[in-house]
């Protein structure tokens, strides 16, 4: 038997002669419509193919030792940058008093006036600078405190803030200055009282430990007695006339981590609800007002590690293992191929009165407040112990995109083939009915 006889048997494609062939009109229209069909069902495969899509999944987070940064814009329309501080401080023991590092005081005026900025020029007080023109041999007394480690000339206290970090260091209460050389020669007390109806705007960023623990403005300068921490807050309740402050604030925005490009917002969210960046920082926007002085805003958030992946991304090392003294501040958490890690956080708040009663302004008589405490805002977070990861893919690989060809192109001509035997048969049949 001839080799190529032995697959005759087999063929699942017969063929039939072209004289047994007949062309139709219907059947020429049906086959354009199928190849245009085809083509369209195609591009739409190839498209799906193309699109990248976002796989959320839900670890254990295994990260020691990590740092965290905390961006911040918050305004402050009644308390003066002079009386305002940032604390920050963590479970772990590292306390650190009147942060300044990637912040920036932005003095704003009063709120009568429209809360516009003034110069960023005067945000400190009594600084170094005011010492500048003194005699080189001059030693400021610090009046029984001991000279401040940060003092410009050891064992003396040359500036005025000099003198208030001295009396800071042993919990003394340091009012407005009067009889100290330092200060009155500075005019501490003149441009405290310039300031009083001043506002403050707060904007910058601090990097943290990864642990529990809370960032909060109060007023005064603060120092540690014994234990508790505490603030200095004779200026604040002292105020001036037809002046007062309370801790009436904005948050403008609040995040932690880096903040994630809007094209990332748009994959990420294209999976079921629309995220935008109002979702990953809920604070962003938020108002509280108060008339007390005496007043304290709390703030409880939970914060979620969550990592952005790129298509094609592969491990190489982590940025999060760099010693972070090399990386500048706002760069943490951006690593290599466009990956990001960062946080999203959610937050309930609470506000209470330290004269203390009970909740009854705010529909809760129930709830009785605690008298005592620092007025000021404080913001509490908490690091979960899972991780978010947002890993970009292709929607299919390229087999189920040669998969999907072959169906559209196999599905169509069988429709296409139905259609046109029904359409000759139907003719053939009216034909056949006029005929007779």
């Amino acid at each position: 038997m001839p080799a190529k006889s032995r697959f005759t048997k087999l063929d699942a494609f017969t063929k039939t002669v072209e004289d047994a062939r007949i062309r139709t009109t219907s059947g020429g229209i049906v086959t354009l419509t199928s190849l245009l069909l085809i083509l369209y069902l195609v591009w739409g495969e190839y498209a799906d193919y193309r699109r990248i899509i976002v796989h959320p999944e839900l670890i254990v987070d295994k990260g020691r030792g990590e740092k965290m940064e905390i961006h911040m814009n918050i305004s402050f329309p009644r308390v003066p940058c002079e009386l305002l501080t940032l604390d920050v401080m963590d479970v772990s023991g590292e306390v650190q008093t009147g942060v300044m590092h990637g912040v920036n005081k932005v003095r704003l005026r009063p709120h009568g006036e429209g809360g516009g900025q003034i110069e960023s020029n005067a945000l400190e007080l009594g600084g170094s600078d005011a010492a500048v023109h003194l005699d080189p041999g001059y030693c400021g007394e610090c009046f029984g405190a001991p000279s401040p480690a940060n003092a410009i000339k050891a064992g003396c206290c040359n500036t005025c803030a000099e003198v208030r970090d001295a009396y800071a260091s042993v919990s003394w209460s340091f009012g407005r200055g009067e009889n100290v050389e330092q200060c009155e020669r500075e005019h501490y007390s003149e441009h405290l009282d310039e300031q009083r109806r001043e506002g403050c705007r707060i904007e910058g960023g601090i990097r943290v430990n990864k642990v529990v623990g809370n960032f909060h403005f109060a007023p005064g300068k603060s120092f540690s007695n014994g234990n508790m921490h505490v603030h200095d807050l004779e200026n604040y309740f002292t105020g001036a006339e037809g002046t007062e402050h309370t801790f009436s604030h904005t948050v403008h925005h609040l995040r932690f981590g880096p903040e994630l490009p809007d094209d990332v917002i748009k994959r990420v969210g294209a999976k079921g609800m629309q995220w935008s960046n109002h979702h990953l920082n809920p604070l962003d926007g938020t108002e509280q007002k108060t008339d007390e002085k005496a007043y304290n805003f709390m703030y409880f958030v939970k914060v979620v590690s969550t990592a952005y992946l790129p298509l094609g991304w592969e491990r190489t090392g982590s940025i999060l293992d760099i010693p972070h003294e090399l990386i500048e501040l706002g760069g943490y958490g951006k690593g290599e191929a466009g990956s990001i890690e960062t946080h999203q956080y959610s937050v309930t708040s609470h506000k209470r009165s330290l004269q203390g009663g009970d909740g009854g302004d705010d529909g809760h008589k129930e709830r009785l407040h605690a008298r005592g405490g620092i007025p000021g805002v404080f913001f509490s977070y908490d690091i979960s112990p899972m991780k978010v990861i947002n890993r970009e893919a292709r929607s299919k690989s390229f087999s189920g995109f040669l998969v999907g060809i072959c169906a559209v192109v196999g599905g169509t001509l069988t429709v296409a083939a139905a259609v046109d035997r029904a359409v000759y048969e139907g003719a053939q049949r009216v034909r056949k009915m006029h005929s007779s």
